[in-house]
């Protein structure tokens, strides 16, 4: 089975649970909506991608990660959406929830989605208590604070931003919990695989700042020039375009070069770089350069 077909599988299971009993039908509509269509489930990728490269003994374990990380992000992206953050109309191409369904339902089904998560991973690793409570560590420790997602968007509040710690927190964080759990999914040790999402979260905090400041809306599936809007520090206000490319690529480099030993080393450091290829803009590299880059 293809690694999306995993995935998907696995998270439209949980949802479905989620929506069983005698549940309020409006959130439960909320909870299918806020995790379709996909997008590139690029985290849960990474995930399947690295407990793959270290063999993959037990995969009802790895969908299980890779699902609860995918269903954490998605809850993010619904509360980042909130008027009280971002105040967001579009996201994947379609009204933001809170648009769709109303901003209690939108807070409602963000905090539902966390929950299910976590049951996700409980359900699937009874008979694994080590894996187990490795997995739920590492996702809580990337969720909440003070490493967390919720320590990145807690920044933004900050008079004044530590943009190491930010970025590390806000885009970074996921990307650790998506290699380490992939790893401990697979019965192997979180900690050399650290590294490897920290690059991997630099890189793609390089590339959605490419993405926000060259792509428009119909593109993005989402509203654009939102760094700008909101005066958050960037790397091509930092750096330009073309400085922006050339950080991005000696971050992808050093992502490669910090792939652990593993059975499957060469097709994860493929999948890496293909991966990353598709997160820069088309013709971002051949775009003439504008005065003042």
């Amino acid at each position: 089975m293809k690694i999306s077909d995993r995935i998907e599988a696995t998270i439209n299971a949980a949802i479905r649970q989620g929506q069983g009993g005698i549940a309020p039908a409006k959130l439960a509509a909320a909870l299918d909506y806020a995790v379709t269509p996909g997008g590139a489930r690029i985290r849960p990728t990474i995930l399947t991608s690295v407990a793959m490269a270290c063999g993959d003994d037990r995969p009802d374990v790895t969908d299980a990660a890779a699902a609860a990380l995918e269903l954490i992000h998605c809850a993010s992206l619904v509360h980042d959406d909130l008027p009280c953050f971002d105040d967001a109309d579009l996201r994947r191409g379609k009204p933001a929830l809170h648009r769709a369904f109303s901003e209690p339902l939108a807070v409602l089904t963000g905090d539902s989605l966390i929950i299910m998560a976590f049951q996700v991973l409980a359900r699937a690793t009874a008979d694994a208590p080590t894996r187990a409570l490795d997995l739920i560590e590492i996702l809580g420790t990337r969720t909440g604070m003070p490493f967390g997602i919720c320590a990145g968007q807690g920044w933004e509040s900050e008079d004044q931003i530590d943009l190491s710690a930010y970025h590390q927190a806000k885009t970074g964080a996921l990307f650790i919990a998506a290699t380490q759990m992939g790893a401990v999914a697979a019965g192997q040790e979180a900690e050399p695989w650290g590294e490897l999402g920290s690059r991997i979260g630099e890189a793609f905090q390089v590339a959605d700042d490419l993405r926000d400041a060259l792509c428009d809306e119909q593109t993005l599936g989402k509203p654009a020039g939102q760094d700008d809007l909101h005066g958050r520090p960037n790397a091509v206000a930092s750096l330009g375009v073309r400085g922006a490319i050339q950080r991005f690529d000696d971050i992808l480099g050093g992502a490669i070069s910090s792939i652990p030993a593993c059975p499957g080393e060469a097709a994860l450091a493929q999948m890496v770089r293909a991966y990353a290829d598709k997160l820069v803009p088309a013709g971002a590299r051949n775009r003439p350069t504008v005065p003042g880059e």
